[in-house]
């Protein structure tokens, strides 16, 4: 199999159900989506080379594949209600994660700036992107075009994730985060 087929020479991807120029917003919700996947990889690649972060590198490699699910419910050209493969529940064991890694990390008071350890400043490159595949799906979403609502939780969750996992890595390795130094005390204490 030819990794080209040359079939999107003039702007137009397939989609499933039908075919839809290149810049179609339900290309650029997935797309995004698919760059958010590769930052991951790579965060979960450093992970991988500390055996203090085995059990985050397992956890990012199980969002990759959330991921590609979610990426799959946007792929429909087809406006017919699809079959979906996400649901509520990777979002609810996000929110178990996000409790156990909140539990790794110092209290925070102050807004911090991404950065730190390696690991930690590429779960902030994350934790934005995904924002941003968020931003993309809501005005999906908002043009009229069926979404999957399990997908949009999911990602808003998602971003708290990778906040939550950055300073937990930060932690983990005993590097402290980057503190904005012009920040006042604006977090109540949780804990």
């Amino acid at each position: 199999m030819k990794i080209y087929t040359r079939s999107g020479d003039k702007g137009q991807t397939s989609l499933i159900g039908g075919r839809v120029s290149k810049d179609d917003a339900r290309v650029e919700a997935y797309g995004t989506l698919d760059e958010l996947n590769a930052f991951v990889g790579h965060a979960a690649a450093v992970a991988r080379k500390s055996e203090e972060l085995a059990s985050l590198e397992l956890q990012l490699q199980e969002i990759m594949q959330e991921l590609f699910d979610c990426g799959s419910d946007l792929a429909f050209a087809d406006e017919k209600q699809p079959v979906y493969k996400m649901t509520g529940q990777p979002t609810l064991r996000l929110e178990g994660w996000i409790d156990e890694l909140d539990q790794l990390a110092p209290e925070i008071t102050r807004f911090i700036l991404p950065g730190g350890s390696e690991v930690a400043a590429l779960l902030h490159v994350c934790r934005t992107v995904c924002r941003r595949a968020e931003r993309r799906i809501v005005t999906l979403a908002g043009a009229g075009h069926p979404v999957n609502s399990d997908v949009i939780a999911y990602v808003n969750r998602l971003s708290d994730y990778f906040f939550a996992a950055a300073r937990a890595a930060n932690a983990m390795l005993q590097v402290e985060d980057v503190a904005y130094e012009r920040s006042a005390d604006v977090f109540r204490k949780t804990r």
